[in-house]
């Protein structure tokens, strides 16, 4: 009976035994008996279909519609296909560079749009506070904030002119914009200064990227925020205040001042046509008049009897109905009643 305890001089380890050589070949023939019909031929039918089915989705491509594909074989550029399916050279002898040509890109300075595709649309946040620290041309500093917005015109510039063209892009932009703020006030710059500002930086932008061969088309810049270095900004608050109540003062006073001043003269107008019509209604008055009595004066000296009574009646004609009593007195009556008095029945009850 063997003795368990003692060491084993099997180089298999333990109480195994070598592996069975039937057993080897017995598994082998249970593969064959996996491949379809058990031939190994069919396996390399097989293998051969794969290839190719590889080799032809290696070689199809598509280029979506807003962009179009640089070809290059073995890393030279050889043509540029439009959106749509294409063919290449398979086995990477090919090799296709998508460009979204038609789609409208954009660069944010100062701040970034949560979730963006672009890694090149906004700065890491160190550098996000740094871009928008500028000094302008008073010596003031002041935080612009700014986004540029283009286009990729020229895919083969794009691609092989200039490397990585959308940091170079970044830094174009920063420095034109630094530039041009310099050569302004800090009022200008914060106030009334920033479509200015926009439409030379745009006319810059555009330059150097003509100039390096970017293959970009610079569309827009646009200034979003622009303030003050955070110790001034409370300061900078109250004098904006103070100059929004100043401008709220003046508008209400020049309101006031269209409203009364056009009222007083129109009135000034009115009183002095009254007053030249009343002037020229007397004076033709007195014409009339003086006209009346320089006609009456002459018929008096043709008859100045005639005149005389005529006169003293048209004058009775023109008095008399006017009084409510009237009391006739004959002077040359000496009896007891020499008077006549003349009442309506009126006059009589009063």
């Amino acid at each position: 009976m063997p003795n368990n305890n003692q060491p084993s001089n099997n180089p298999w380890g333990g109480n195994k035994s070598p592996p069975d050589l039937n057993e080897f070949i017995e598994k082998i023939r249970n593969v064959k008996k996996l491949l379809p019909g058990g031939n190994p031929f069919n396996f390399g039918i097989i293998l051969i279909v794969l290839l190719i089915a590889l080799l032809i989705k290696s070689a199809i491509y598509t280029v979506p519609s807003d962009s179009v594909a640089v070809v290059q074989r073995f890393g030279e550029y050889v043509y540029t296909v439009l959106p749509g399916l294409h063919f290449k050279l398979p086995l990477g002898i090919d090799s296709v560079e998508i460009v979204p040509v038609k789609r409208q890109l954009k660069q944010e300075f100062g701040f970034s749009t949560p979730e963006a595709n672009n890694p090149y649309q906004s700065a890491r946040l160190f550098d996000q506070v740094r871009e928008t620290q500028m000094v302008t041309g008073d010596l003031n500093a002041a935080l612009v904030e700014w986004v540029v917005q283009y286009r990729i015109s020229d895919p083969v510039k794009f691609l092989f002119e200039v490397r990585q063209p959308s940091a170079t892009l970044r830094y174009v932009s920063e420095s034109v914009m630094r530039e041009v703020v310099g050569d302004r006030t800090v009022d200008e710059v914060i106030t009334v200064g920033r479509q200015d500002i926009e439409s030379e930086a745009l006319i810059k932008m555009q330059e150097l990227s003509r100039k390096y061969e970017m293959g970009f088309s610079i569309d827009q810049v646009q200034l979003k925020n622009i303030n003050p270095p955070v110790p001034v900004q409370a300061s900078f608050n109250e004098v904006n205040q103070a100059q929004q109540e100043k401008e709220k003062l003046i508008n209400e006073a020049r309101r006031d001042y269209n409203k009364i001043i056009p009222l007083a003269l129109g009135e000034k107008d009115q009183q002095i046509r009254q007053a030249d019509g009343y002037r020229l209604k007397r004076i033709n008055e007195a014409e009339g008049d003086v006209s009346r009595f320089n006609a009456l004066y002459a018929e008096y000296l043709k008859a100045p009897a005639v005149t005389k009574r005529r006169v003293y009646i048209e004058t009775m004609q023109s008095v008399l109905p006017k009084i409510d009593g009237k009391i006739i007195i004959d002077t040359n009556l000496e009896a007891i009643l020499p008077l006549l008095n003349i009442k309506d029945r009126q006059g009589e009850g009063q």
